[in-house]
């Protein structure tokens, strides 16, 4: 356990790195962040900041010896950078990277425990799309194996002449067969040291333009009706990888059951509701997992909760939001405003 005032390092300066940090030092904890030159909005909140590249070894070397633990905000961390870490004192360990950071090896991973994807094919030259295309049909997302998210890095393919048209980019691709779903949702987990696995509610996710733009409880009998199959295999992936910290699986639910999109080693946007809706946060929950220190009650408080993002400009006029007296707003602190950026967002409660 670690013992109060300690310090936590986290890997990435962005705001799911920052309500962490905020969390941390709720519980008595000290934070530095590290994460290349940018727009590292969890500075303002961490004691230390180290701003240097992923590959910089004396920088790592520095930073991991004022540490006592260390965790990641986001995905794509580089698994050599994680790695560069004592593996006693990072938490998840950086194999939960490995797995997600290619959209081909989650695939399988999950497959190994049971759980169902939507029809991928592995595309590396543009006959294998022309191939992928025929074989799975169209439409369907031609998406890179690394890196993407937010809608990035991925292309519709409307029929097999949009293959053919298509200028492939010079990286590794996954085609996915298009998915029929009531509902996108989310099975949100923290895991103990001890191997202690609590669930939030599963949100209804309400993606824009590739991005969440909402994420809504309750869910609805259709995500209802599907979560507890999700979290078997939701379970089974933190099991399998021996994790520890906040875990998100995300799901379509479809007339088949729940097909599995994607997994996400880290806090989680959908996630972000927990802070005001939940008797313990995703965010304070994951530095409890991280410190060794018992998980908190997951439970949902308010009848009803709306999570929704503020994008770019929207960031300007959201004190209007705060008119209701029942909704919370998170402005990030970006400095930088551009279309589809994650500025903020705000949470609205509905009493019982």
């Amino acid at each position: 356990m670690l013992r109060r005032g300690g310090t936590i390092g986290i890997l990435g300066g962005g705001q799911l790195g920052r309500m962490m940090a905020m969390s941390a030092v709720q519980l008595g904890y000290r934070c530095i962040g590290y994460a290349p030159e940018g727009d590292n909005v969890a500075a303002g909140v961490c004691e230390d900041f180290f701003t240097n590249r992923w590959d910089d070894t004396a920088a790592l070397a520095a930073f991991a010896a004022k540490c006592d633990v260390v965790t990641w905000e986001f995905e794509n961390v580089p698994v050599t950078t994680a790695q560069a870490i004592p593996a006693d004192r990072i938490f998840p360990h950086p194999r939960a990277l490995e797995t997600a950071q290619d959209r081909l090896n989650e695939k399988r991973f999950a497959e190994g425990l049971g759980g169902k994807p939507a029809a991928y094919a592995k595309v590396d030259a543009a006959s294998d799309l022309v191939g992928a295309v025929d074989r799975l049909g169209a439409p369907g997302i031609l998406k890179t194996r690394r890196d993407g998210y937010d809608g990035k890095g991925q292309w519709r393919i409307g029929s097999g002449r949009d293959a053919d048209a298509l200028r492939l980019p010079d990286d590794p691709l996954i085609y996915e067969g298009f998915v029929e779903f009531d509902a996108e949702f989310s099975v949100i987990l923290v895991r103990g040291q001890d191997g202690e696995i609590r669930f939030w509610d599963s949100p209804r996710n309400m993606h824009e333009d590739g991005i969440l733009a909402a994420s809504l409880l309750p869910a609805g009998k259709a995500v209802e009706g599907q979560v507890q199959e999700a979290r078997r295999l939701a379970g089974e992936v933190a099991d399998a990888l021996k994790y520890v910290g906040v875990l998100t699986c995300e799901f379509f639910a479809t007339h088949e059951g729940p097909i599995f999109n994607e997994m996400a080693p880290r806090v989680h946007n959908s996630g972000h509701w927990t802070i005001e809706g939940a008797a313990t946060s995703q965010f304070e929950n994951h530095i409890r997992a991280v410190a060794g220190l018992p998980l908190g009650d997951t439970a949902t408080t308010a009848a009803g909760v709306e999570m929704r993002n503020i994008l770019g400009e929207e960031i300007e006029g959201a004190h209007a939001f705060l008119a209701d007296a029942d909704t919370h707003l998170h402005d990030y602190g970006k400095r930088e405003v551009r279309d589809g950026r994650k500025m903020g967002h705000f949470t609205r409660l509905t009493r019982a």
